[in-house]
């Protein structure tokens, strides 16, 4: 599975740095020049790790973690900055980040650091996936709405998983057929079935659309627009 990191960072030489080596490494970086942008694509995306600037405009690096702990967003924060002092640090750990690397560093310590959260968080089993309104919890299979939970079969599980990791990506029912049952003959006919169940499930409880047919192609997750 593919790791997804924001970077929110103002200087645009050190955040292509930084990006250009994490992508060589092979994860998925997005970029935030500053703290407004950080929380809007925060609003949208899913991320398995945030690398954060204190120093950054519009909304500084502190008021952007209060604001997104306070959203109940448990990602994990590793705070990037030229701000070294004690006082700084236990500012950011207090606020809710969950490491400090203080400028400059090298590329392999910020690597190194990388890998330990995503390898502490994967082990307390935290893979929560959000979207707009909507929280899958991997672990009790359940889909959180503001009207309440939604039980969900495994299958159905797998299905929206895949569709809330794959947001706003057209996906071709042979896509669905293969992640959820593996080369299943008769892909059509299952994951048609297997979609609506969950429609029947989901749109009851929200007052938007998420799951779309794209004629001839397949579905996409998208917040309730024509496709």
């Amino acid at each position: 599975m593919n790791m997804n990191i924001l970077l929110i960072e103002d200087e645009e030489k050190v955040a292509n740095f930084i990006s250009l080596g994490l992508k060589e490494e092979g994860y998925e970086v997005d970029i935030a020049y500053d703290g407004k942008k950080g929380l809007d694509l925060l609003r949208e995306n899913t991320y398995n790790l945030i690398l954060l600037d204190l120093m950054i405009p519009e909304i500084d690096g502190l008021e952007l973690l209060k604001t997104i702990r306070s959203w109940g967003l448990d990602t994990p924060v590793l705070i990037i900055t030229a701000k070294n002092t004690k006082e700084d640090v236990v500012k950011g750990l207090d606020t809710g980040s969950d490491d400090y690397l203080t400028k400059p560093f090298s590329f392999e310590e910020l690597l190194a650091r990388i890998r330990a959260l995503l390898r502490r968080i994967k082990k307390q089993g935290v893979d929560i996936l959000n979207y707009k309104e909507l929280t899958l919890n991997p672990y009790t299979r359940k889909l959180k709405t503001p009207k309440g939970e939604i039980d969900l079969t495994e299958k159905e599980f797998m299905i929206l998983e895949l569709m809330i990791r794959n947001r706003e990506k057209v996906l071709s029912r042979k896509d669905i057929a293969e992640y959820v049952w593996h080369n299943i003959q008769d892909t059509t006919n299952i994951v048609d079935v297997y979609v609506n169940f969950l429609r029947k499930k989901i749109e009851p409880l929200l007052e938007k659309r998420y799951i779309h047919t794209v004629r001839g192609m397949g579905y996409i997750f998208k917040e309730d627009e024509n496709v």
